[in-house]
Parts: C-alpha cells; structure tokens; sequence
C-alpha cells in the first residue's frame, strides 16, 4: 500500500505577501518547475498552468483554489507529458502560507496518490519521485523569497 500524501513543511525568512509573490508568478513557476520560460499561467480557480520540461514534455495543471496571500492549490496530471489531470490520473499540490515570527510557514501536501489509476509500483514510485523533488524544491522556493529586496 503506497501513503496517500507527501507532506512537507518549512519556515521562509520572508513576509507571507512575498512568498505568496514568489510561489504564483509565472517567471518563478517556469524556473523552478520547468525549463527557465515562463508558464502558461491563468491565476484563478479553474485556470490553468502548463509546465514545460523541455525534453520531458508539457505539464498542464487545474488552478484549484487562490485566496491570496493564505492558500493557493492545483491539481495535476501523474501520467504521461501533456495528459490533462482529471479523477483517477492527478494529485492535488495544496500550500498554505501563515505568518510567524521571522517569516512564513510554508505547508505544501500532495494527495490523492491512493486513488490514482495506475499500477501500484508507478504509483509507488511517483509518491517517492514527487516526495523527493519537494525536497529539492521547497528550499528552492525559500531562498528565491529570501533574497528579494524587502
């Protein structure tokens, strides 16, 4: 049986409305999930970002929710390049941002890796694959926020 959620958590030295700024910006988006250009980016409840990886393919994802500057949400697609998330194929990439002393704690879940229609060992190795990429990637994010002039 493979976890349903990656759950990760970390403190940014940097005010809630920057790192808002810095995780919904179509410059940042490209550079830190893609190729360096910007994505396709539509910042509203049913819009529409698209990942591009270059060799790897185009990412699209459904903007979920957007309430600046506490939550921000999409789903997107587990299978293959290109392939648009819907019920049985996509995991839900949920942040939510809350001021605390010295910055912004930035909580990021992904679920729903327990409902996708794959076999279990892709969706294993998804759940470990994303797992790690939020690794690398959280950290990303957090000095990208903190070397911004205030």
């Amino acid at each position: 049986m493979v976890a349903d959620s990656i759950e990760r958590e970390i403190v940014i030295a940097a005010p809630r409305e920057r790192v808002w700024e810095i995780l919904t910006q179509a410059e940042f988006l490209g550079a830190w999930f893609g190729n360096g250009t910007p994505v396709e980016l539509d910042l509203r409840p049913g819009g529409r970002i698209v990942f591009d990886h270059g060799v790897h393919g185009t990412l699209p994802a459904r903007i979920e929710r957007v309430e600046r500057p506490d939550v921000f949400s999409y789903r997107w697609s587990q299978g293959p390049a290109g392939e648009e998330p819907g019920e049985g194929n996509s995991t839900l990439v949920e942040f939510t941002l809350a001021p605390v002393l010295g910055g912004t704690r930035l909580r990021m879940v992904e679920s729903g890796f327990a409902t996708l229609a794959m076999p279990t060992g892709d969706v294993r190795d998804r759940h470990r694959q994303n797992g790690a990429g939020w690794d690398r990637k959280l950290p990303e994010l957090a000095a990208a926020a903190e070397k911004l002039p205030v």
